[in-house]
């Protein structure tokens, strides 16, 4: 057994490298461009750590299809496994790309799961309802149009067409995960492109519901979300949320991290612009709101 100083495993990550051949986009100080080398960086660093695997959290590229084959070679340097997750700018491509994303990162399906040492880790699919994702002339698009209204008479935050949600089908097979974890006694992970909590204007469209279906579960430790560059953190119902700053931005500082899992805490050891942070986690059931 490890004791409280060995951790039972590390893992990588990585938000919005939003990798293209691209000038900056001055407005929103981002440098596609320059996140190759930001990205090499990273990897260089996590090549020098024993990490179980490096996980992405969606926007791998600008835009673009031939974005992918500058950076996914970088990926290839990598000596640990790794995972991915698509966002929005992953299907800012031509049309006849739009069904093969997933496979062109090499990516199981669009949403999968894996476990590792007690731990079962949940990668959605946020893409699934929205204005980008889906072909032309798929419902899901106005799906998405429909979940946008509703939103914006509600006077929510996020009504915009850069956020999205997962399909009743993938919240069926959330639930449904969710429950086989709790039966095998792991603990669990949940990674989604878009953040659900704290409120903020990048949050996915469901949001509120799959918060409601999160706080179901008392072995849900944990949610990691990339989308809002700026970052974000919260705790609610037991669970940290966690909103990793984008790689992109700013012409000069990186941006990643590598978290560590113990018995009783996670270790967030932030690189440049991220947060370092110790999450206790024999107190998740006592805490409540934003930290």
């Amino acid at each position: 057994m490890p004791s409280p100083s060995t951790p039972l495993f590390r893992f990588g990550v990585v938000a919005d490298p939003q990798y293209a051949a691209l000038g900056p986009n001055l407005a929103l100080d981002r440098y596609p461009a320059k996140s190759l080398a930001k990205l090499e960086e990273a990897i260089a660093e996590f090549n020098r750590h024993d990490l179980a695997f490096v996980v992405t959290l969606g926007d791998i590229i600008d835009g673009g299809w031939e974005s992918f084959d500058l950076v996914l070679p970088v990926y290839e340097t990598l000596r640990h496994a790794r995972h991915f997750l698509l966002g929005n700018h992953d299907f800012a491509v031509a049309a006849e790309h739009l069904t093969k994303v997933a496979n062109r990162v090499g990516m199981p399906s669009a949403y999968y799961d894996f476990a590792h040492a007690g731990y079962r880790f949940i990668a959605l699919d946020g893409n699934e309802i929205s204005l980008f994702a889906p072909p032309e002339g798929d419902p899901r698009r106005d799906d998405a149009k429909a979940l946008m209204k509703a939103l914006h008479d509600a006077g929510a935050l996020n009504p915009h067409r850069w956020n999205a949600s997962v399909s009743d089908a993938q919240y069926t097979w959330l639930a449904a995960k969710l429950q086989d974890a709790k039966a095998a006694g792991e603990k669990v992970i949940v990674m989604n492109h878009y953040p659900i909590f704290p409120e903020n204007s990048h949050n996915a469209f469901d949001s509120d519901s799959m918060l409601a279906l999160l706080a179901e579960h008392d072995h849900v430790v944990a949610y990691l979300s990339g989308h809002n560059h700026a970052g974000n953190f919260g705790v609610v119902d037991g669970i940290y949320f966690i909103n990793f700053k984008g790689m992109v931005d700013t012409e000069d500082s990186n941006a990643y991290a590598i978290v560590s899992v113990y018995e009783d805490r996670l270790e967030i050891a932030g690189f440049g612009r991220e947060e370092s942070r110790v999450l206790a986690l024999q107190a998740l059931n006592e805490t409540s709101g934003i930290f």
